[in-house]
């Protein structure tokens, strides 16, 4: 947590509200998301009790398994999801534009530049916590390698024909969220915490009710005290006011209400098999369709207020301004949704279990450049954030107070002019350390060359060394004038790609070796297996 960040807390704790942490919001919001609000059996992370999923916020389609140990039930509950997210996502994929992408040359081995098809937009799923995004990746790997009667008509168990193909792009959202500044798929209490600083700790954040308790106190109101009763809060039959954003859920719900009417349930069930007659079968259906609108019931009361709770964050972040470079990294979410939409087109097997060294590399090596743009770009895009690392000797600003032009001692001489800065921060600068500033939107690179004493404020002598043309002359606006005010930074704007990889099938042997042309299947069962 930096400086900045926690001088925001203690605002937020003297102010017994919460206090801006940016000026602007660094995620995009899309404008049609798809919100889903789910539910899990307690103990058993993998088998899903119901869901609050849609686009509208005053029309959300309720889906409940009745019985979460009944394999059958939840293959209808995934299928039903299935039909809502599916045509959402696919949706996207029809409306493209034609834009450039760098490939190499198979002959020549040279990057040349391809026009391809890029997606115009893309779909944002939305969940309530850091746990949602969890459970839709846990969705999407116990899925993606499901079977259908058509695929496998000698399948013991098949699913229906959508849900592995729902899988491979809930599997997609669950990795692509695991990159910094990707919005495809983002947990509300991330959002939210990222905009705004608290007087509770992080993970006291991860309440989605406390969290909002704090940002919606009115003036004159406890912010703490709010966020306490949406933490404590009881009604009469000692059920949370504000349930738990999930996927979890309150044990007094689970023990005093679910429980028993899951057993009403499976009593009902129970009844109408065992019916011998048609009055008594009729009877008994009604019995079970009663008990099974009782569970719908309570699946939605623990829902409903997470699914509100959902949409009035999204009306805080709204309000703020979008960044200036939340338009470049969402592009970075169309390709990547581009490129997933064309492997499915392609027929390409769903994700592996286990990736293989290279792409386990690269995707390390992605998410590490995805970070250090996304805290360059925030900090360029936000004085808050700049603020902070400024803080930090990361960055200074101040008032350029003199301007020599100088050139270099090459052959042919290139101008190299030394600017002189007062600032009051007090930047990490060593000998020949480069400094950035944004100019035209693109970083202009100086050196540190010494310090000047000063009366009011230390001065710093800095020498411009690109972005002034290739003339003898520097062009108009690269230098900057006396008088300008500049904010100067020690960290790159720009994120370099890492050394080039191997391809999987040159894997060397020290990192498991090339791929298997088939995969590895278990030993067979023998009978020193059996008890």
């Amino acid at each position: 947590m930096s400086l900045i960040d926690s001088l925001a807390r203690l605002e937020a704790v003297t102010a017994d509200r919460a206090q801006p942490r940016v000026t602007v919001r660094h995620r995009h919001v899309s404008d049609r998301p798809l919100v889903l609000v789910p539910l899990t059996t307690a103990g058993e992370a993998g088998a899903p009790l119901g869901a609050l999923v849609g686009t509208e916020r005053t029309s959300p389609r309720l889906l409940v398994v009745p019985q979460p140990r009944d394999r059958d039930l939840r293959f209808a509950f995934l299928a039903q999801l299935a039909e809502i997210v599916l045509p959402y996502i696919e949706a996207y994929g029809d409306d493209v534009e034609a834009a450039e992408r760098s490939e190499t040359d198979p002959e020549t081995g040279k990057r040349v530049k391809v026009e391809v098809e890029l997606c115009a937009d893309a779909p944002q799923l939305i969940v309530p916590s850091r746990a949602g995004i969890e459970f839709v990746r846990l969705l999407g790997r116990s899925m993606r390698f499901r079977r259908t009667a058509d695929q496998d008509p000698d399948t013991p168990y098949p699913a229906p024909p959508r849900v592995p193909l729902l899988g491979r792009w809930l599997t997609h959202f669950g990795e692509r969220a695991r990159v910094p500044g990707s919005s495809l798929l983002v947990a509300m209490t991330d959002l939210l915490s990222r905009h705004w600083a608290t007087g509770q700790s992080s993970l006291e954040d991860q309440h989605l009710g406390a969290l909002l308790a704090w940002i919606e106190a009115p003036e004159g109101t406890s912010g703490a005290e709010a966020a306490l009763r949406a933490e404590l809060a009881r009604d009469k039959d000692g059920q949370l006011l504000c349930p738990p954003a999930g996927p979890a859920t309150d044990p007094a719900f689970d023990n005093d209400l679910l429980a028993p009417a899951i057993e009403r349930y499976d009593r009902a069930r129970g009844a109408l098999a065992a019916a011998e007659d048609g009055i008594e079968a009729d009877a008994r259906l009604a019995a079970l369709t009663a008990a099974e609108r009782e569970i719908h019931a309570l699946v939605e009361s623990r829902t409903r207020p997470t699914w509100d709770a959902v949409w009035r964050g999204l009306d805080a972040l709204c309000a703020l301004p979008a960044a200036a470079h939340d338009a470049d990294r969402w592009t970075r979410d169309r390709w990547s949704f581009t490129g997933h939409r064309d492997r499915v087109a392609a027929g390409e097997p769903p994700q592996p279990r286990v990736d293989d060294a290279i792409t386990a590399a690269n995707k390390l090596a992605t998410r590490e450049r995805e970070q250090a743009r996304l805290d360059a770009q925030e900090a360029l895009d936000d004085p808050l954030v700049m603020a902070g690392r400024r803080l930090a000797g990361e960055a200074f600003a101040g008032e350029v107070t003199e301007v020599v032009m100088a050139y270099s001692e090459a052959k042919t001489p290139r101008p190299r002019p030394l600017i002189t800065v007062r600032t009051e921060d007090r930047p990490h600068l060593g000998e020949r350390t480069k400094v950035y500033r944004s100019l035209q939107g693109k970083p202009q690179t100086a050196e540190f060359v010494a310090y000047e004493s000063h009366d009011t404020a230390p001065l710093v002598v800095l020498r411009l060394v690109d972005k002034m043309g290739r003339g003898k002359e520097p062009d108009a606006g690269s230098v900057p004038e006396k008088g300008d005010r500049i904010c100067w930074t020690l960290f790159e704007h720009d994120q370099r790609g890492g050394p080039k990889l191997p391809d999987p099938e040159a894997t060397p042997w020290t990192h498991g070796g090339p791929p298997a042309e088939t995969p590895e299947r278990p030993d067979p069962v023998t009978a020193e297996d059996t008890l």
